[in-house]
């Protein structure tokens, strides 16, 4: 994978490597591990996923405060801390015995995946190469979109042969170990000592508040959509007529799907405007639920949906961190992105339970129909903003 220009040799792989890791370390633990917690412990459903809400809504309030950190201090320092917290938050999950302990643990999970996952890593690219970085951003994301394929069945496996507990200390070691990746991040940035020289921080185009507003409502969405079917997908569909075990297989091909799109980007991308991709992006969400809509879900179905839900999911994670280079200055990049991304990991926060409690009251075809409306919503939000940035 090449990097951009002013990026150093081998980062791009590196950080690759690392979100492949730590995004199927900590975000879609949930998703294999719910069920023997529940199992074994005797807590509710919405106890245990109520600790992923936790380190959502964690995620959500430190937010502006770790791109700001990244802004000043750079992605070597903050990403490295997070696999220590990662490291020490899988440890508490292994060790837990109570409610109480249980939430800690997740919580401090919640400023570690603030702290290494994409947002943090595009900022920290950001910070290195400026608008060359958006090369990079896609480049990074072809492995870190493999995470659900390898760690659902990774996981599923480990607790399978060892138990849960003693699969969670497996990660720790796991997570401690992407330090060696994090700590390859420099510690420069592409405006050191040319800050005077380049004036003042460039303000987005005329457009301002509306694409801010759009931007927001489409990451909130997609965050909200991306934690629900991490938590949920594989239940969904079983609960529409799929085998737990085909259910598992199938959802973790989201991870083929997520790579299959970003390497058609990288390929490809350069000559697309990032709202242009975004449009693009949004515009398959919907559709991926349509699939999924006639019961019983059958294998081309299920497949459907989850090579075509992960493709979406996947471009909006690259625009995600395209779209800020094109409309924001590069200098306060983390800071601002982490207050816009806020709102969408406090949202997110309530997806698990909610989506739980959806299933639960109505069904997994009504769910499904929920998702569908709220990826439409994102479609168009998506083509007003297109027309924005293509007037601008």
């Amino acid at each position: 994978m090449a990097a951009a220009p002013l990026l150093p040799r081998g980062l791009v792989t590196a950080l690759g490597s690392s979100q492949l890791i730590c995004w199927g370390i900590s975000y879609y633990l949930i998703g294999v591990f719910a069920e023997a917690i529940i199992d074994d412990t005797g807590w509710t459903a919405g106890q245990v996923h109520g600790g992923y809400s936790l380190a959502l809504v964690v995620m959500g309030l430190v937010s502006a405060r770790i791109g700001r950190w990244i802004d000043r201090r750079g992605g070597r320092v903050v990403m490295s801390t997070g696999s220590l917290l990662c490291a020490a938050a899988c440890t508490l999950l292994a060790l837990a015995t109570s409610l109480t302990v249980y939430y800690l643990a997740w919580a401090l999970l919640g400023l570690a995946m603030r702290m290494f996952l994409y947002d943090t890593a595009f900022a920290a690219l950001a910070r290195i190469g400026g608008t060359a970085a958006r090369p990079a951003i896609s480049h990074i994301t072809l492995l870190g979109g493999l995470a659900s394929t390898v760690f659902w069945p990774f996981g599923h496996w480990l607790i399978a042969l060892l138990g849960w507990r003693t699969a969670l200390l497996v990660y720790a070691v796991i997570a401690t170990a992407t330090l060696l990746l994090h700590r390859r991040i420099p510690d420069i940035r592409s405006d050191q000592g040319t800050s005077a020289a380049q004036g003042p921080v460039r303000q987005p185009h005329r457009h301002h508040v509306v694409c801010t507003l759009l931007f927001t409502w489409i990451v909130t969405c997609a965050g909200l959509l991306n934690a629900a079917m991490s938590a949920h997908m594989i239940g969904l569909m079983s609960g529409l007529g799929l085998s737990t075990a085909l259910a598992i297989q199938l959802a973790a091909l989201r991870g083929v799907g997520q790579t299959s799109a970003r390497l058609v980007e990288v390929f490809f991308g350069r000559r697309w405007h990032p709202a242009t991709l975004n449009l693009a992006a949004t515009a398959l969400l919907p559709f991926a639920f349509v699939v999924a809509l006639p019961t019983p879900l059958g294998l081309v179905g299920g497949l459907g949906f989850a090579i075509l839900y992960g493709a979406g999911n996947g471009l909006v994670t690259i625009t995600r961190g395209s779209l800020p280079l094109v409309l924001f200055d590069s200098r306060v990049y983390g800071h601002l992105v982490g207050r816009l991304l806020a709102p969408g990991f406090l949202v997110a926060a309530a997806a698990p339970l909610a989506f739980a409690w959806l299933q639960q009251a109505l069904g997994a075809a009504p769910t499904m129909g929920v998702a569908l409306a709220i990826a439409t919503s994102m479609s168009l939000a998506s083509l007003l903003l297109w027309h924005l940035a293509r007037s601008a």
